[in-house]
């Protein structure tokens, strides 16, 4: 019997081809600790950690430890509160920050780079006017000493927006976290520096046996710490330049306008509408309980009879240590229980602690409650901060990141700074109890605001 095609086709066994699908990726190996950690000592990351003490020495040295020089000359408390309106340049940083970005220097950009000259000259502007500081008594002649502290802090939030774009621009995205944490670190190496470091200078310089205010002293410490800025320096001098970033051309002025700081606003505006109003406000008053409340510590612990190296010990280097675990409680805190919460944790510790300062002013020269009430205080402050830099980052647009951080973080000094420069008027008229308190009520309002924005829906920031 002939069999067709057909036929035996169909008897015969089929051969099955087994249909394969594409495997799964293996997961990404993680390096080995040995590798990771081997990032911190890269170049990049010791130029963040030099560049980082670079920045963070100028903030104390016209703010925190300026108001303790002011008060052992005998300023009173009203001018020292007025005074702390030059940190007001922290928070206009934004305005100029687009020409920091874009706009080249004449002869420097040639020779170093957009990003590196920019950084010189501000250097350049900060030891200048640390220079002028140190030589001039405040008891003999106020002015001089303002408009060097007014050079100083700009040419310091100078220097924070021209360093943030050579942070950024100097490694790739795995290696951000590291230059952040060795940018961190340098940075609060150089407040405690400049906190306690000048304290404990000028305490060393003092003329023995010869009591009150020696402007000799502060004239020493202030040119050390101007000295200590040429670590900046001589780091940005031997850095490369970052590749540069290339922008789109603009036709015109009104162009470069629209696309430096108008776009990142209507952006911001566009997606949280009539809901931003409520974010914006909470952003602008969230840490004004600290901010009013600092501009007076100094002072207050003068006063009190609190020494040079008592205030250094306890105030600028274990406050700092317990800003840091707080900070590290705060984040850790974010992560189980939400920004939202923490953020409203936050805001009551900082308004409570400002309540101990209350209780401390009746206790007169009492060194065992201070070190109760700094670390109570700078825990609750890192801890609100922590959440705080977690709920701005996630408002902004990854596409204007950049701006829109630095208009945030700049509104959240305008107001509490402003308020601040009529603090030691205050303090001059119902005295620091009263000023404590009162420091404490305002952190109210941010209690009501926090539980509002809670209940709104966070737009995407992709």
């Amino acid at each position: 019997m002939s069999s067709s095609p057909s036929a035996s086709t169909a008897s015969a066994p089929t051969a099955v081809t087994p249909v394969t699908s594409n495997p799964a990726p293996p997961p990404p190996q993680r390096p080995p600790w040995r590798q990771t950690l081997r990032v911190y000592l890269e170049p990049a990351s010791l130029r963040m950690l030099t560049l980082g003490f670079s920045a963070g020495l100028p903030l104390l040295l016209v703010l925190g430890t300026l108001s303790f020089w002011l008060r052992e000359a005998g300023l009173d408390r009203t001018t020292i509160g007025y005074l702390s309106w030059v940190g007001l340049a922290y928070a206009f940083k934004w305005v100029w920050s687009p020409l920091v970005d874009r706009l080249p220097l004449p002869l420097l950009t040639r020779w170093l780079g957009r990003r590196r000259s920019w950084l010189l000259l501000s250097q350049g502007l900060v030891i200048a006017g640390l220079v002028g500081m140190a030589f001039n008594d405040p008891q003999l002649a106020l002015a001089p000493v303002v408009w060097c502290a007014l050079a100083v802090a700009f040419g310091s939030a100078t220097q924070d927006i021209a360093l943030d774009a050579f942070r950024i621009e100097s490694a790739d995205t795995e290696r951000q976290a590291a230059l952040a944490a060795t940018y961190q670190t340098g940075y609060r190496l150089a407040m405690i520096w400049a906190g306690a470091g000048v304290l404990w200078l000028a305490a060393r310089a003092e003329v023995a046996g010869t009591s009150g205010y020696q402007h000799g002293a502060w004239k020493l410490a202030y040119l050390v710490m101007a000295a200590s800025m040429l670590v900046g320096t001589l780091t940005v001098l031997l850095s490369r330049e970052p590749v540069p970033r290339t922008f789109p051309p603009a036709k015109n002025a009104l162009d470069w306008l629209r696309g430096a700081l108008v776009e990142p606003f209507a952006d911001f505006l566009s997606r949280y509408r009539w809901q931003a109003v409520l974010i914006l406000a909470l952003i602008s008053v969230y840490r004004i309980s600290d901010v009013v409340m600092g501009i007076m510590a100094n002072p207050f612990y003068v006063d009190m009879g609190y020494t040079k190296d008592e205030v250094a010990a306890v105030t600028k280097v274990f406050g700092v240590v317990m800003t840091l675990l707080g900070a590290f409680v705060g984040g850790v805190l974010s992560m189980r229980l939400g920004v939202m919460r923490v953020l409203m944790l936050g805001a009551v510790l900082s308004a409570a602690s400002n309540l101990l300062f209350a209780w401390l002013g009746t206790r007169g020269h009492d060194l065992t409650g201070l070190i109760f009430v700094i670390s109570a205080d700078n825990l609750a402050g890192g801890i609100a901060s922590a959440a705080f830099i977690a709920y701005l980052s996630s408002l902004t647009n990854v596409q204007y990141s950049a701006t829109q951080y630095a208009l945030f973080s700049s509104m959240m000094l305008l107001a509490p700074k402003w308020i601040a420069g009529f603090s030691g008027r205050f303090v001059d008229a119902n005295g620091y109890t009263e000023f404590f308190i009162g420091t404490a009520l305002l952190g109210l309002p941010v209690l009501i605001l926090v539980a509002l924005v809670s209940r709104m829906k966070i737009a995407s920031n992709a």
